[in-house]
C-alpha cells in the first residue's frame, strides 16, 4: 500500500512532520517534494533560486543548492545538463511516492462525473462497461489508459437463451455472471415446437447454471450431448458457442487515448514514439504488463521506470488497481504516463474509478 506523509504544499507553503528516515534529513526531504512538485508541473529543470522564490522552507538559495548536490550526490536528483537546475531521478521518484506524495482527493463534481458516467442504462455488457471506463479514465488523467478485461474462464455461467427470429433462425445467447454475452444465428429445425425449445433451453440452464466456462468440460459438453441425443444435431451450434468459449483467448487489454502519452514533452523521441505505439498493439504483452500488479499488495500500485518489465514501458510510470466482482479479483486497471506524472490526482480518479466499476 501507498505510504503517506503528513505534509502540505499548497500556497507555496511546505511543511514536512517526519524526522530522518532512510538517511534524509526534513530539510532535505522537503527540497526533494519541491524539485518533484514543480517539475511535474512545469517539466522543466528545478532551481535553487525557484524552490526559494515558490516554497516557504526557510532556506537561502545557496542552502538549497548544497542540499541538492547532496541529493543528486545520493541518486535522488539529477542534472540533464551542466548549467540547469535538477529533476528527479526514479530512486527520487521512489521516494516521493512512497514517503513524501499527499493524499489527493477529487472534488465533490468530480465524483458526481465519475457516478454518472457509470449510470447508463445501455452499459450492460463487459465489453461496453470497460471500453466506457478506458475512455472515462483517460479523459480524467490525460494519460493512457490499459484496462486487462476480466478472465472468462473465471466467470461463471449464468444463463443460455435461444430466441427465435422467425420460422427457420433463432438467436443462441451465453451469457456469464461478469457479462460476457457471446451470441450466434443458428438454423431452427421446423419439427422443434416452441414448448419444445422451451424444455431444451431449461435441460441446459438447469445443468450449467453457477458453473464457471473451465468446469464446463468437454466431458460434461459430451454428456449433454448424449442425454439430449436426440437433438444433438440441431444443438451443435449451441456446443460448438460453449467450446469456443473454453477456447477463448483468456486476457484482452482496452485502451483508452493511446495518443495522450505521446503529447508529453518526455516523448520527442521518435524512436521511443514508435516502439510503444507497437506495444500498444500487441496485447499479450500487455497482458503481462497489467497481469500481477504486486503479489500480495491491495489497492493502488505504482511501478515507476524500470520497475515495469517492458523495455518499451520503462520511461513511464504505471499506476495499477485490480477490480472485481464480489471477492473475486477480475481484472487490472492502468494507467500509462511519464514519470512525470500527477502521481497524487492519478491515483485518486483510479481508485475512485474502481470502486465505481466494482459496485457496477
Amino acid at each position: 500500500m501507498l505510504k503517506r506523509m503528513v505534509s502540505t504544499l499548497d500556497a507555496g507553503v511546505l511543511i514536512s512532520n517526519r524526522g530522518e528516515i532512510m538517511g534524509l534529513s526534513a530539510r532535505k526531504k522537503n527540497i526533494l517534494q519541491a524539485v518533484v512538485t514543480d517539475y511535474i508541473k512545469s517539466a522543466q529543470p528545478v532551481g535553487s533560486r525557484t524552490i526559494a522564490r515558490r516554497y516557504k522552507i526557510g532556506l537561502s538559495p545557496a542552502t538549497i543548492r548544497n542540499e541538492m548536490a547532496d541529493l543528486e550526490e545520493s541518486g535522488y536528483l539529477v542534472q540533464p545538463h551542466t548549467s540547469a537546475g535538477r529533476i528527479p531521478s526514479q530512486k527520487g521518484y521512489r521516494y516521493y511516492v512512497d514517503e513524501l506524495m499527499e493524499t489527493s482527493d477529487l472534488t465533490e463534481e468530480e465524483k458526481a462525473e465519475i457516478k454518472r458516467a457509470f449510470q447508463y442504462k445501455r452499459l450492460q455488457e463487459v465489453e461496453e462497461i470497460i471500453l466506457h471506463t478506458s475512455r472515462l479514465l483517460s479523459l480524467l488523467t490525460n494519460y493512457t489508459s490499459l484496462i486487462l478485461g476480466p478472465q472468462l474462464k473465471k466467470s461463471a455461467f449464468k444463463k443460455l437463451q435461444i430466441m427465435p427470429l422467425d420460422n427457420q433462425r433463432a438467436l443462441l445467447v451465453v451469457v456469464t455472471d461478469t457479462g460476457f454475452v457471446k451470441n450466434n444465428v443458428i438454423n431452427l429445425p421446423q419439427s422443434l415446437s416452441v414448448s419444445e425449445l422451451n424444455r431444451i433451453v431449461s435441460y441446459l440452464n438447469r445443468r450449467l447454471e453457477g458453473l464457471t466456462i473451465e468446469q464446463i468440460t468437454s466431458k460434461l459438453i459430451s454428456e449433454l450431448r448424449r442425454d439430449l441425443y436426440y437433438h444433438v444435431k440441431f444443438l451443435e451450434e449451441t456446443f460448438t458457442l460453449l467450446e469456443d468459449s473454453l477456447a477463448e483467448d483468456e486476457r484482452r487489454v482496452f485502451l483508452g487515448g493511446t495518443t495522450n502519452i505521446l503529447n508529453q514533452p518526455e516523448f520527442g523521441d521518435i524512436a521511443k514514439v514508435k516502439a510503444l505505439l507497437s506495444l500498444f498493439e500487441q496485447h499479450s504483452l500487455l497482458a503481462t504488463l497489467l497481469a500481477r500488479p504486486v503479489a500480495g499488495v491491495e489497492g493502488v500500485v505504482i511501478k515507476i521506470g524500470k520497475e515495469n518489465v517492458l523495455e518499451e514501458v520503462q520511461d513511464c510510470s504505471l499506476v495499477l488497481a485490480s477490480y472485481s466482482l464480489g471477492k473475486e479479483v477480475m481484472g487490472t486497471v492502468g494507467i500509462l504516463g511519464p514519470t512525470r506524472m500527477n502521481y497524487a490526482r492519478t491515483v485518486a480518479v483510479v481508485q475512485q474509478v474502481v470502486d465505481q466499476l466494482g459496485k457496477l
